[in-house]
């Protein structure tokens, strides 16, 4: 080949062996690349997001773990509203006796009485009767001296009498401040004993005095007494004026 064309060729095949060796000491190309460094190609789009995957099976429970520390006790919370009422739970055994307290201190009480009996036949009529044989007079309210019941305690009292008759007829009365209250009358039977009595309420005040005593002419006084008889004469506070 001649001309021109045949003088460029024959430069190309006398070069081309030098260009390769310096080639062969400069570092080589990425074997993964299509092309030498020189010739890599305009890099590509990215592609578009694939679908999601399907959910996985669930997993076997682990083994359970060790109790851990306890916390830091947090602040009280607000007082919460009162609920509504349960229902009454069953009823609990008796407690035990508890101790047996102080003695308090008593209140007063008031006591007045007497009991008496006759000693020997009656006095003269329209004097009050002397009973000198004395049963109960704790108090010391009858004066076996006057035979009269002198109120100290101003109230209720309960009055009574019960005399033995004989020899003659009985009248009496009981007395009240000198007035008469009530009377007693009873007829004797000769050869036998008879009883009469009577009995009364009645509201006293202090200094108020009570007795009894034979009435009319001087054979109306059959009261009697002897060691197997008792004529006797009695009296209590039922209860006191509290004002």
């Amino acid at each position: 080949m001649r001309g021109p064309e045949g003088f460029l060729l024959c430069l190309l095949l006398l070069v081309a062996p030098h260009c390769t060796e310096v080639a062969a000491e400069e570092v080589q190309p990425d074997p993964k690349t299509p092309c030498a460094n020189w010739m890599g190609g305009a890099p590509g789009y990215p592609g578009h997001n694939g679908l999601p995957g399907r959910d996985g099976k669930d997993g076997k429970d682990g083994q359970k773990g060790e109790k851990g520390e306890e916390g830091v006790r947090g602040p009280k919370g607000d007082q919460g509203e009162i609920g509504i009422p349960g229902q009454e739970g069953p009823r609990g055994f008796p407690g035990y006796p508890g101790q047996k307290g102080e003695k308090g201190e008593g209140s007063f009480i008031y006591r007045s009485a007497f009991s008496v009996g006759l000693t020997e036949r009656v006095p003269h009529p329209n004097v009050p009767i002397r009973f000198s044989k004395i049963f109960y007079n704790e108090q010391s309210h009858y004066d076996a001296s006057t035979g009269k019941f002198v109120c100290s305690i101003p109230g209720t009292y309960y009055f009574a009498y019960h005399l033995t008759v004989y020899l003659s007829d009985v009248k009496v009365s009981l007395y009240k401040k000198g007035k008469a209250v009530i009377f007693t009358y009873d007829q004797f039977q000769k050869n036998n004993v008879d009883q009469a009595s009577g009995s009364i309420l009645l509201h006293l005040s202090a200094g108020d005095d009570v007795w009894l005593q034979v009435y009319g002419e001087g054979d109306n006084n059959g009261v009697y007494a002897d060691n197997i008889n008792d004529s006797t004469f009695m009296g209590f506070l039922l209860y006191p004026d509290l004002d």
